[in-house]
C-alpha cells in the first residue's frame, strides 16, 4: 500500500487540537559511514563534506506529517567509535526505530552491521523496534558491497533495506519516510 510523503509542518499548521506523536529514532553504525550526513540531509537538507566525527551522541528533531498524523521525530545520531560505546546504551532505551548505516565502499563496515543489530537488541527495551539497514555513499565508484548483499542481510534479519547517498540526496527522504511509516503502523496496530 502506498503511503503519503512526509511533509514539513510550520508552527502555524500545528493547531491545538492536532495530536502530536513523538518517535525516537536511532542512527547507528561504524565511524565515518555517513550517519550524521544522512541525518543532516534529512533534517535541513544540507551536506558538509568536512563534517567532524560525532562525539558521544548528537540529537536533532523534525516535525513531519505521515498519513495525516503530525509526528515529532527525535533522531539520535550515535558515535561509531569504540571509545564512546559505553555512552550509547542509555540512548537506546525507548527507541521505536533504528537506522543501521554502513558504507558501500568499506566492506568492514558492512560486516559489523550484525554486531550493531545485536547491540541494538541487547539495549533497546522494546520488542517492536523497526530496523532499517542503509548502505550509504552509493555516489562513490569503489563499491565493495553489492546491493544484493545488503538485501540478503536485511532479509536474514527481517529488517527494511535501502541504499542512499547523503551527498547526492538520493533516497535519504525515502529512508526516513519508510521507517517512520512502518513505526507509525506498528504503533497503530498495538493501540
Amino acid at each position: 500500500m502506498a503511503h503519503k510523503k512526509l511533509d514539513d509542518y510550520t508552527e502555524d499548521d500545528l493547531g491545538q487540537d492536532q495530536p502530536i506523536t513523538s518517535l525516537k529514532i536511532l542512527v547507528i553504525g561504524e565511524s565515518n559511514v555517513g550517519k550524521s550526513s544522512l541525518m543532516n540531509r534529512f533534517i535541513d537538507d544540507t551536506f558538509d563534506p568536512n563534517m567532524a566525527n560525532t562525539i558521544g551522541v548528537d540529537y536533532r528533531s523534525r516535525v513531519v506529517n505521515v498519513d495525516g498524523q503530525t509526528v515529532q521525530l527525535g533522531i539520535w545520531d550515535t558515535a561509531g567509535q569504540e571509545r564512546f560505546r559505553t555512552l550509547t546504551p542509555t540512548y537506546y532505551r525507548n527507541a521505536q526505530g533504528a537506522v543501521i548505516v554502513y558504507d558501500v565502499t568499506r566492506r568492514q563496515t558492512f560486516e559489523r552491521v550484525e554486531q550493531w543489530l545485536q547491540e541494538l537488541d541487547a539495549y533497546v527495551n522494546r520488542t517492536d523496534v523497526v530496523k532499517m539497514i542503509v548502505g550509504n555513499k552509493t555516489d562513490l565508484k569503489n563499491r565493495e558491497v553489492s546491493r544484493e548483499e545488503g538485501q540478503q542481510l536485511a532479509r536474514r534479519h527481517s529488517t527494511l533495506f535501502i541504499e542512499a547517498s547523503a551527498l547526492e540526496n538520493d533516497n535519504v527522504q525515502v529512508c526516513f519516510e519508510d521507517l517512520v511509516y512502518h513505526v507509525s503502523y506498528f504503533i497503530e496496530i498495538h493501540k
